[in-house]
């Protein structure tokens, strides 16, 4: 649902990996957006009305991604889709990062495009500290990427695991993601996500930002 930059984008990619797309929009003009050679469906109406949906194949999909421009049509469509139609695939893109986080609670997969943009920018204004790259959806467990200090490199990976509250997930080195075990030792450059509980994450940066001889005393 929604045929905007980036519902258009979600629909080609889609197509061009073999799935067969269905584009929902009010206006009919956007879907110019998805080009000449796109061979999916195409219906002009609004995105969380059952007539429209069901016009769409809502009872045959695989999944259902709401993307329009409205936060409140977004979860209502998600929500449609997932309990009317028994959709188990489905996301809503939101803008308001406050009612992001609550619908996640509610068990509904949410894309908060606002804080996904800040957080994206941050990480390369201020690399110190830690970045929420995952959240559950109780909002009780994290998965973070750390920034230790200079001394941690050439210590084993899992001496994080032994002086943080935190356990390394995996990291990326050289731009590429990499599992750790007892033999990994970190270098400089590489990228430590760990998953950590909420209430852990800033005993967790302290930790890290100090040397691992004064956790060690």
């Amino acid at each position: 649902m929604g045929c905007g930059r980036v519902g258009s984008s979600l629909a080609t990619e889609l197509e061009a990996a073999g799935h067969t797309v269905a584009v929902i929009d009010q206006a009919r003009e956007a879907f110019r957006r998805l080009g000449p050679n796109f061979k999916g469906r195409t219906v002009t109406g609004v995105g969380f009305d059952r007539e429209v949906l069901l016009e769409a194949g809502i009872q045959d999909a695989d999944a259902f991604a709401a993307v329009s421009n409205g936060d409140n049509s977004n979860i209502l469509a998600a929500r449609v889709a997932r309990e009317t139609y028994g959709v188990q695939n489905v996301v809503a893109r939101i803008y308001d990062p406050g009612r992001a986080e609550i619908y996640q609670r509610l068990g509904i997969p949410t894309v908060a495009t606002v804080l996904w943009a800040t957080d994206q920018i941050l990480r390369r204004l201020v690399p110190e500290g830690s970045r929420s790259e995952w959240r559950d959806a109780t909002g009780m467990v994290q998965l973070c990427e750390m920034h230790p200090q200079s001394d941690w490199y050439g210590r084993p990976i899992l001496l994080i695991d032994s002086l943080t509250p935190a356990r390394v997930a995996f990291i990326t080195r050289l731009g590429e993601g990499l599992i750790p075990d007892e033999h990994t030792v970190l270098q400089q450059g590489d990228l430590i996500h760990v998953m950590v509980s909420d209430a852990d994450v800033a005993r967790t940066e302290e930790i890290l930002a100090s040397s691992p001889e004064g956790e060690r005393q």
